[in-house]
């Protein structure tokens, strides 16, 4: 019987992995259990600032992060998305701690659509400037069915607007635009880019468009301006590599 006991104690002094509830968790030398492959039952905590992340990371403790983690790795995985992960535990993966995802309104780019939904479109969703005005001056006054075939080279159009309670005149459609859309986190600003600007007679009366001309290179600089804005906030926090 002692001798029995004194095996099971030794037994339990042993690396094992238990199953206990549906878990496996490893035990060595009496220490405190640790769940096998954590990650994957881990939920990462849902932010939408940068702001947010930059607080937490300066006030979080010690004891937050398995194993004694300090070492953090910011990721700038786009213009609306930033994680904080931890350094590799012991089976080589890292664990997502945050998660911040930008909120940014569903913007309809690159497709036609009715002139009233891109009026509100253009007030709620872009930021004031000079040519957001012009934008709205024409799509708003543009007469139906008044949209000109001629003289369109690609770039210009013409279109008939109200100019007062009586008077209308022809107007080119101006071309490119330069606007600033709603589109990543408030923090680094808005990115002000190139846009076509494209109106067109429809079944319903006018329809507008607005085409990026940019080739999306706005959001490398914007992922560029999220890093270098994470690098000035964190400028005195050990530990902590920002990637983008």
């Amino acid at each position: 019987m002692i001798k029995e006991a004194l095996q099971y104690i030794i037994g339990l002094q042993q690396p094992r992995i238990e199953e206990i509830g549906g878990k496996n968790y490893y035990f060595h030398n009496g220490n405190i259990p640790m769940l096998v492959d954590g990650c994957r039952d881990c939920e990462a905590v849902q932010l939408s600032t940068l702001t947010s992340l930059v607080d937490y990371i300066k006030n979080r403790m010690a004891d937050d992060f398995p194993d004694g983690t300090t070492k953090m790795i910011v990721h700038v995985a786009s213009e609306t998305e930033v994680s904080l992960l931890t350094q590799f535990n012991g089976d080589m993966k890292r664990l997502e701690v945050i998660s911040v995802k930008a909120r940014v309104p569903a913007i309809t780019l690159n497709k036609f659509i009715e002139q009233e939904a891109f009026i509100i479109q253009m007030q709620s969703m872009f930021l004031d400037t000079p040519d957001k005005a012009i934008v709205m001056q024409v799509s708003g006054n543009v007469e139906d069915k008044t949209v000109a075939a001629y003289g369109d080279d690609g770039v210009s159009q013409k279109a008939t607007i109200k100019t007062g309670l009586a008077n209308v005149e022809d107007v080119i459609v101006p071309n490119p635009v330069r606007l600033q859309p709603f589109r990543t986190f408030h923090e680094v600003g808005q990115q002000e880019i190139d846009f076509v600007f494209r109106m067109k007679n429809s079944s319903n009366g006018v329809a507008c468009a607005l085409f990026e001309a940019d080739g999306g290179a706005w959001k490398f600089r914007a992922v560029h301006e999220i890093a270098e804005y994470l690098k000035d906030k964190l400028a005195d926090v050990e530990n902590i590599a920002i990637l983008s």
